[in-house]
């Protein structure tokens, strides 16, 4: 079905190239996408284009990659230049999604229609750059789809639809983020067929309570601070797998923990520091930590592969009694 309403736009990652693909897949007019500039990747470091860059040229859409839409930033003449572009390119309204740049006001009052924001929570709750993580590292029940109408704030503004989806108890950042994504994408098919429709969009503003942000993942956070409850490390390594995972250190080794089950401590493992590997078998590495204890079943050593407790032990000697540290030294 071909639809008359013509929708500029703006994402990186796959879960915006989802978006992009359903909005397309629907029948949409796209005459420009934004994204990131290609950034380093993969060993070689090459430079690789962003999955909604790949997604907008195999449909042959025209790709704008500005560093910066501020005119008084660090970039005034590329800002300006994508600024021109914007106005230029005829359109109705303007879809964005972890696009990873912040808008400025004279970018939101461009399309006719504003800009719709797809975020990955049930906002206001997890507001910011990394929704999906923190849901899972805070034990939230559940998390969703906000379709929103962008303002100057971060994610401020306010609601058009909202739809939710539980947590489960062996959700990763990566199986969550694949359903939320697809979610992310059917939804913002249906409100532009709404505002296709009926020439406008119901919105309703944020509730004043239950704010919390969403800070960016860093690197820093992947070490695995052993004095810390074992429910709440199985929640870390679910949440930081693929990035940054998590991480410990093993006689001057790093080891990345891919996944991990709670158990029921032997009655001595309180005499235990936490760290200390209690036992190490097929079914994986039992680790006291401040309070409880984790099985860990997948774990991955330097230039390795992720492999199942059975196949790291046939090759790596952890053994009851040995330390895990949250750090090298």
């Amino acid at each position: 079905m071909a639809h008359t309403l013509r929708v500029i736009f703006a994402g990186t990652p796959d879960f915006a190239a989802a978006a992009l693909e359903a909005i397309v897949a629907a029948g949409f007019l796209v005459p420009l996408v934004l994204t990131q500039p290609d950034r380093p990747a993969g060993r070689g470091m090459k430079l690789a284009a962003s999955a909604v860059k790949q997604t907008a040229l195999a449909h042959g859409i025209p790709v704008c990659q500005p560093p910066s839409l501020r005119r008084e930033g660090k970039y005034p003449a590329e800002a300006a230049a994508a600024l021109d572009t914007l106005k230029s390119t005829p359109h109705d309204v303007m879809v964005v999604a972890a696009y990873g740049l912040l808008l400025p006001q004279e970018v939101l009052d461009i399309p006719p229609h504003g800009c719709l924001n797809i975020h990955g929570s049930l906002l206001p709750r997890w507001r910011g750059a990394a929704p999906i993580h923190r849901a899972i590292e805070a034990g939230d029940a559940q998390t969703g789809i906000t379709i929103m109408q962008m303002d100057a704030g971060l994610d401020t503004g306010p609601m058009i639809r909202e739809s939710a989806v539980p947590i489960g108890a062996s959700d990763t950042y990566t199986t969550l983020h694949d359903t939320l994504a697809a979610l992310g994408a059917k939804m913002i098919v249906d409100a532009l067929v709404e505002l296709e429709t009926n020439g406008a969009l119901a919105a309703r503003a944020q509730p004043a309570d239950g704010a919390t942000y969403a800070q960016k993942i860093s690197k820093e956070e992947a070490a695995i601070d052993w004095t810390r409850s074992a429910r709440a490390l199985q929640r870390q390594i679910r949440a930081f797998d693929p990035f940054p995972g998590a991480i410990a250190h093993w006689n001057g080794t790093t080891l990345k923990l891919w996944s991990a089950d709670l158990v029921n401590a032997p009655e001595n493992v309180g005499a235990v520091a936490p760290g200390t590997i209690v036992s190490a078998d097929t079914q994986g590495v039992v680790v006291a930590c401040g309070e409880g204890t984790l099985r860990v079943t997948e774990l991955q050593k330097p230039g390795g592969k992720r492999l199942s407790a059975r196949d790291f032990l046939a090759g790596v000697d952890l053994r009851s009694g040995q330390t895990l540290t949250h750090s090298a030294s």
